[in-house]
């Protein structure tokens, strides 16, 4: 059998599904080839959204612990595992059902398969079911998105080796856990499971866990994780085997600091592996219709997400680092505007990025650490959560906000946020930074009292040389 439409878009992750609504509100026929029976690739199925529902659920568990502080006493919670996973498999197909009603109300035609291109203008669609339909196409949209890779180094497989996907079915908490890499994943996934009751180890190979956060936000995690999260956090330390060792599995382990590195070895009822992510692009045919992809197989794309054949777009995680759901949402919006003739480019100031663990560590624009390797001429202000009343009345006062200011304009380079629900204060970080704002203009903004906002004003006040809360010593 044989289709023909304006915009064939594969793949229906964030990436995906937003380039097909989008494409569809402008008018375009779309197909949408995705072998899931509903849109939302790995972040609403296996990543983004499961691991938030989890999340939650342990940040309700510590808090039901801690309200005895404030007089406020329940029995020791207790969790039930097959609820649980219902609570999270509810959240997945209430969203993931959203977004096929979505389709159908758009109008547009999902077939449920994978896709090759077999020319710049002709596509395989292979479906579930083994038939073969092929597609003909004005514009295509590549959104297949990344997977995770393993140690290359370790071959054995095992089924007490888990990825983030097995990992999320939750049918076990572990006695121990090996984490293997500290990172988004690792760390969101590790939190969970040692606040269920696993003694979790985190090892990753850098100097420090949370790769492109400034430290002293990392500290702010770090020190309120201790033993009784995380039994050990390995820094600059790599995994050199991995074997079977009766209930468990025997990791040998090297670190590397000091001028020699030493080794030792642990075993670990499960180990889960979060190192890193590989486009999903090795089957797509890409050859046939002449796109090209760079020397890790990410798909070339200039700001309009256009590949190197005109007419083949390419957008999320098969595009490169930031590998973020929300970076995939924006270029598929923009590529489905530039196929319907809009003038519209993929050109944020930034791209936020949110360690969604207790606390949550947020972060856009310039980090300390990147201004102080570029030698900029700025100024780093931070407001410590302690200060903030609405911090302490919610029985924390644990977090703190600071800006990075470029000295002599004052402009804001980068926003950075340890403490809770920095994920969703990072958004006014993100504005002022698009916006071009100035440490005035935060400062001046009238933010409503008591809250965590305020942190992001005082933050800035603090520019000027004084902040109502915080005492600052003139120079």
């Amino acid at each position: 059998m044989s289709k023909s439409t304006q915009t064939l878009v594969i793949g229906g992750g964030p990436g995906g599904y937003a380039a097909a609504f989008r494409a569809a509100d402008l008018g375009q026929q779309v197909i949408l080839v995705d072998p899931l029976p509903n849109p939302g690739g790995v972040c609403l199925h296996w990543g983004c959204i499961p691991t938030k529902a989890l999340l939650h659920v342990v940040k309700v568990k510590d808090e039901a612990r801690q309200a005895a502080e404030w007089g406020l006493s329940y029995g020791e919670p207790a969790f039930d595992l097959d609820k649980l996973r219902s609570f999270k498999d509810g959240v997945i197909e209430k969203l993931t059902g959203g977004l096929a009603q979505l389709v159908k109300q758009r109008k547009i035609e999902h077939l449920h398969g994978t896709a090759r291109f077999i020319s710049e203008k002709e596509a395989l669609v292979t479906l579930t079911d083994d038939s073969e339909e092929n597609v003909s196409f004005e514009h295509a949209i590549v959104a297949t998105g990344a997977s995770p890779v393993s140690l290359p180094n370790v071959e054995l497989q095992s089924e007490r080796i888990l990825s983030a996907r097995s990992a999320l079915e939750l049918k076990e908490i572990p006695d121990s856990l090996l984490v293997i890499g500290g990172g988004y994943i690792g760390l969101e996934l590790g939190s969970v499971f040692g606040k269920l009751g696993s003694r979790v180890t985190v090892v990753e190979m850098l100097p420090g866990i949370m790769s492109g956060a400034d430290r002293d936000l990392v500290s702010v995690f770090e020190k309120q994780n201790g033993e009784e999260v995380f039994k050990e956090i390995l820094t600059n330390t790599v995994v050199e085997n991995i074997e079977e060792s009766g209930d468990g599995l025997k990791v040998t382990m090297k670190s590397a600091e000091g001028d020699r590195g030493t080794s030792k070895t642990e075993t670990y009822a499960r180990v889960l592996m979060t190192i890193g992510q590989r486009p999903n692009s090795a089957d797509l045919g890409l050859d046939q219709a002449g796109v090209e992809t760079d020397e890790r197989g990410f798909v070339k794309v200039d700001d309009q997400r256009r590949t190197t054949v005109k007419n083949i777009f390419a957008v999320g995680d098969i595009t490169g680092p930031p590998l973020l759901a929300h970076k995939a949402n924006l270029e598929g919006k923009v590529a489905a505007e530039v196929i319907s003739g809009h003038k519209s480019a993929y050109d944020p100031a930034t791209i936020p990025a949110v360690e969604y663990t207790d606390p949550e560590i947020a972060w856009a624009g310039i980090t300390e650490q990147q201004a102080r390797e570029r030698e900029l001429d700025v100024e780093v202000t931070a407001f410590p959560w302690a200060a903030s009343g609405r911090s302490v009345a919610m029985g924390s006062g644990v977090g703190k906000t600071k800006l990075i200011i470029e000295r002599n304009s004052g402009r804001i380079l980068g926003v950075g946020i340890a403490g809770r629900d920095a994920g969703e204060l990072i958004a006014e970080g993100m504005l002022a930074i698009e916006m071009g704002a100035v440490a005035e203009d935060l400062a001046l903004t009238v933010h409503p009292h008591p809250t965590l906002s305020e942190t992001i004003m005082e933050a800035a006040e603090l520019f000027s040389g004084s902040a109502t809360h915080v005492y600052r010593r003139k120079k």
